[in-house]
């Protein structure tokens, strides 16, 4: 079968001021129009959203200003010829989540957070995508007495199943991490996402994001994560960046700190045939805060070319070698041939 063309997706966040959590901004704000005139420049095909980047101050308006200015959203992407790859609920800036969201211990911030969840389906269906994230931001703990593990997987299937009930044609997609903002999170892997999915009423409607970042966080290998959901079906998006060991989320350009690992992760998107079903490649990558306004787009367009490139070299990866040295368990000249393939030899 002939490998199909990707398709590529950022977020508004994607193009960040430079603030951390030591420092201010560094580089001026830019409106949503400046981002989205930015993403059809460079020739990305879709944009990702949170909720309130698609209707900002989305808690302030009612129901029906969320649908209209999300309908105003999607004439805005269908002028530009963009596609609406998928909504999330912000549920980590509120103050109600700040003992968690779905699984905090506080019933009135449990029913907000599955309150702003149905209106994120409500942006969705206007910008017309059917796949929700779900990054469980702020579902772990700080102090592992304060909560009651076991309790808060039945709170987090409720959430799911509310989300499920309330739109029948949605997907919705755990993108895990295993720490930050939390000390440690209760959903920090691919395995812990999918077998939550089979604890809620439609199993089927629920499957996965993996990020790059959040893999290697966890001490796992990107492209085995991969490799895992896509055992199941349930690959249904992906953040490519990179990340320098267990810091911080770093959301490195893609390859920049490991390219082989970055290599590996694209011979898994192959060999799964990611993207034959209209799936984005995502890159969830954030500029240097060092970066020049000049320089604003050079991460988003050095991740595309990298990953490009190693699709290249995936293609052209000698497989029936590969299969000869792994069938005489000569994983030392397999190892030396990776390496050389991909320096250029």
């Amino acid at each position: 079968m002939k490998p199909q063309p990707y398709k590529f997706c950022f977020g508004p966040w994607n193009i960040s001021e430079g603030q951390d959590p030591y420092g201010p901004p560094v580089r001026p704000p830019q409106s949503f129009e400046w981002k989205l005139e930015a993403l059809k420049k460079i020739g990305f095909d879709a944009m990702m959203f949170h909720d309130d980047d698609a209707v900002p101050d989305i808690d302030q308006k009612t129901d029906a200003q969320v649908r209209q200015e999300a309908r105003a959203l999607r004439r805005k992407l269908s002028d530009a010829g963009i596609a609406a790859e998928m909504v999330a609920p912000r549920l980590w800036f509120d103050p109600r989540t700040i003992d968690g969201a779905y699984t905090s211990n506080d019933p009135k911030c449990r029913a907000y957070a599955i309150q702003r969840s149905l209106r994120c389906i409500d942006v969705a269906r206007e910008l017309g995508t059917d796949l929700i994230v779900l990054w469980l931001a702020r579902e772990g703990t700080y102090v592992r007495e304060s909560k009651n593990a076991r309790r808060c997987v039945d709170y987090l299937v409720e959430a799911i199943n509310r989300m499920l009930a309330y739109d029948r044609k949605i997907r919705i997609a755990i993108e895990p991490k295993p720490n930050e903002p939390m000390d440690q999170a209760y959903i920090p892997t691919i395995g812990h996402a999918l077998a939550l999915a089979q604890l809620t009423d439609d199993p089927d409607r629920v499957g996965c994001l993996i990020e790059t970042a959040h893999a290697i966080l966890a001490g796992l290998d990107p492209a085995d994560e991969i490799d895992f959901a896509c055992a199941f079906g349930k690959l249904w998006s992906i953040h490519l960046n990179d990340q320098n060991g267990l810091k911080f989320d770093q959301d490195k350009p893609f390859g920049s700190a490991n390219l082989r690992v970055a290599f590996n992760q694209v011979r898994a998107l192959e060999r799964n045939g990611y993207g034959r079903k209209g799936e984005y490649v995502c890159f969830d990558v954030h500029p240097f805060r060092t970066t020049k306004v000049e320089h604003w787009l050079a991460h988003l367009e050095n991740s595309r070319r990298t990953f490009l490139r190693l699709v290249e070299k995936a293609r052209t990866f000698d497989e029936k070698q590969a299969r000869a040295l792994i069938r005489d368990r000569n994983y030392a000249a397999l190892d030396q041939m990776v390496l050389e393939h991909l320096m250029g030899r």
